[in-house]
């Protein structure tokens, strides 16, 4: 038995799989992960966007004898390597950080608005029940509500509060559906402009939640917590956001990322580590493909942190390490109105083009 204890050496940094021996002559070796979503029983490493130690436990058996022991693994963090993009990212080929940011930002502006109130019709197909396509998931609480259904139960709302920006419902940023969501109107309500942040006791819905769906919770006057299964999806929407409306072309207001809360009327929105963490936690699924898909079929841009979730942790890095905030207007002053007049008309046209 000690000869096959002593057989076993594990390195204590991985960045690929683990040879995990099985037997040792007449030794039978079992292994067990306290996290198999980074290293599995079998050896198999998964990298994220952090380090992350992982203990593994050895269990030697020997006819009626066994004993036991553990060791500990890092595993690295996977490093973001620059790609070369085609198509609609090529000019992100190459790029990191705030260079990936600006290029990110050119990408995605020059899209077709349209005005508010044309955004119910659009949100009803933005949002529609993948099971059900008379119906739409309300956002914050998994509801799927008819979408012929009252008006009075379900408004749009700004994932980025407008009053973190001043820009309103007014073109482009006020009626950009990439953040735009349908969503039960007393819990749009409590969520009011609050930072996103965990914690806090649980937001009642009018309609009550989906089937399966987990709960919405609030610190009064200081956070918003959504409910698991979108928690991914915000974080994207705000890295959208923070990206396409950066105060660069001189005609939106300066939005900017930071790593707090109670930031009231201001520009900056929180907590960018928890937004990070969430980003991490609720990977990119079907529902938020597709939906990045019909909002391109009319607004003709893309949300390029559904389609490349990697650029993220180039630009604000992880939520562990958050690489400083870039220099930005928002260093010196932010534009509260718009600086070039947008003329937008009514329910199921296009705008022109934000330049």
């Amino acid at each position: 038995m000690a000869e096959a204890i002593a057989s076993i050496s594990l390195p204590p940094e991985v960045v690929s799989d683990l040879d995990l021996a099985t037997s040792y002559q007449e030794v039978v070796i079992s292994w067990q992960s306290d996290n198999e979503d980074v290293i599995t029983n079998q050896g198999v490493v998964t990298r994220g966007s952090t380090d992350k130690t992982v203990t593994l436990t050895a269990t030697f058996t020997y006819k009626t004898l066994e004993e036991i022991k553990t060791y500990q693994v890092k595993v690295l963090k996977e490093e973001y390597v620059p790609d070369d993009y085609a198509g609609y990212y090529e000019a992100a080929s190459g790029k990191t950080g705030r260079e990936l940011k600006l290029a990110l930002h050119s990408i995605i502006s020059g899209h077709t608005t349209y005005s508010y109130s044309s955004l119910r019709t659009y949100l009803r197909e933005t949002d529609e029940d993948p099971n059900n396509p008379d119906n739409m998931i309300l956002m914050y609480t998994g509801v799927s509500y008819p979408k012929n259904g009252s008006t009075k139960a379900w408004n749009r709302e700004h994932t980025w509060p407008k009053s973190h920006g001043g820009f309103g419902n007014s073109p482009s940023a006020g009626t950009d559906m990439h953040h735009l969501r349908p969503t039960v109107v007393n819990v749009n309500s409590d969520r009011g402009n609050l930072d996103f942040d965990e914690g806090g006791v649980k937001v009642e819905s009018a309609l009550g939640y989906g089937e399966g769906s987990s709960f919405c919770y609030r610190v009064t006057g200081v956070s918003f917590e959504p409910r698991d299964e979108v928690k991914g999806d915000i974080a994207r929407m705000m890295f959208y956001m923070a990206t396409r409306y950066d105060g660069g072309d001189g005609c939106s207001t300066d939005l900017e990322l930071n790593d707090k809360v109670g930031n009231g009327s201001t520009p900056y929105l929180g907590k960018l580590s928890t937004l990070l963490k969430w980003h991490e936690q609720d990977p990119v699924d079907d529902f938020e493909r597709k939906r990045n898909d019909v909002i391109y079929s009319y607004q003709e841009n893309r949300n390029p942190f559904v389609d490349h979730p990697e650029f993220v942790y180039s630009i604000w890095g992880t939520k562990d390490n958050l690489k400083p905030l870039f220099k930005s207007n928002s260093d010196y002053s932010f534009i509260y109105t718009l600086l070039k007049p947008i003329y937008y008309i009514e329910e199921g046209e296009k705008d022109e083009k934000i330049i």
